[in-house]
C-alpha cells in the first residue's frame, strides 16, 4: 500500500469493551483489508454514516449492556439520514418508509403512539444494539459496500453476544438478517425472526409483534424489559 494511502484503524475506533469482545472472532488480515477499503471510500467519495458516527451503535450500547439486537442490512444512503444506528435517522429528518412500518407495528403491538421523529438513540441507551450487517454505504448506492468484509465484522459481533451468559434477544428482520440466526447457538438467547419492515414486504413484518415478544423473553429471564415508547435519547 502506498505510504500516502488513507488509513483507518477500525478496532481503535471501537470502545474498549467491544474491541476486546470482537478481537477473538476477527481475522486480522480481513479486518485490515476492510479498513483499507473503507478508508479509501471515505477519502474519495461521499460515504454514510459520517466516520465519526460509524460505531455509534457500539458506543451507545456496550456488550454486557446489550439486551436486544435489531439487525438491519446497510445504512440509509441519502445525505443526512444515517448516523450509525440501524433503521434510525437523525432528529429533524423525515421518517423513512421502513421505519414508518416499524412504528406502525409498535403501535399495534404495544399501543405506543407514533414517535415525533425517527431517532432511536433512546432504544440504544436501554440496551438495544441497533446494528446493520454492513456498516457503510456510498451515497445513493445501496449495497455498495456489501461483501467487502463488514459481514465478518458484524458476524463477530453476534458471536461475541452469543458467548454471553445473560440473555440477548435477537430480532432478525428480513432474509438477509435471518441468515444470521445460525450464529446464535447459546440456548440462553432467543431469536425472533420476521420479514423486513420495508413497504415492499407488506405481510412479512406487520403483525409479527416483535416488541412484546422481546420483552416477554427478557422478563422470562428475569431481566428488565425495554421501554419501547422511549425512542429519543
Amino acid at each position: 500500500m502506498p505510504h500516502d494511502a488513507p488509513t483507518l484503524d477500525l478496532l481503535a475506533l471501537l470502545p474498549d469493551a467491544w474491541r476486546a469482545a470482537l478481537t477473538p472472532h476477527l481475522d486480522p488480515a480481513r479486518t485490515a483489508a476492510l479498513a483499507e477499503f473503507v478508508a479509501g471510500e471515505y477519502a474519495t467519495g461521499m460515504v454514510f454514516p459520517p466516520v465519526e458516527d460509524l460505531f455509534s451503535a457500539y458506543r451507545l450500547c456496550g456488550p454486557t449492556e446489550t439486551r436486544v439486537l435489531i439487525l438491519g442490512q446497510d445504512p440509509y444512503h441519502r445525505a443526512g439520514q444515517a448516523h450509525g444506528l440501524s433503521f434510525s435517522v437523525r432528529d429533524g429528518v423525515a421518517v423513512p418508509p421502513s421505519l414508518r412500518n416499524v412504528f406502525k407495528e409498535l403501535g399495534e403491538d404495544l399501543g405506543v403512539p407514533k414517535p415525533a421523529g425517527g431517532n432511536l438513540s433512546g432504544w440504544a441507551a436501554q440496551g438495544v444494539l441497533l446494528l446493520n450487517a454492513v456498516l457503510t454505504v456510498r451515497q445513493a448506492t445501496p449495497g455498495s459496500h456489501a461483501n467487502k468484509g463488514w459481514e465478518e465484522f458484524t458476524d463477530a459481533t453476534i458471536r461475541a453476544l452469543d458467548a454471553l451468559d445473560q440473555r440477548v434477544v435477537f430480532l432478525l428482520w428480513g432474509g438477509y438478517a435471518r441468515k444470521k440466526a445460525a450464529l446464535v447457538t447459546n440456548p440462553n438467547h432467543v431469536v425472533l425472526e420476521a420479514g423486513h419492515p420495508s413497504p415492499m414486504n407488506p405481510r412479512g413484518f406487520l403483525g409479527s409483534r416483535p416488541f412484546s415478544a422481546a420483552n416477554k423473553a427478557l422478563a422470562d429471564a428475569g431481566l428488565p424489559t425495554i421501554d419501547w415508547d422511549r425512542t429519543a435519547g
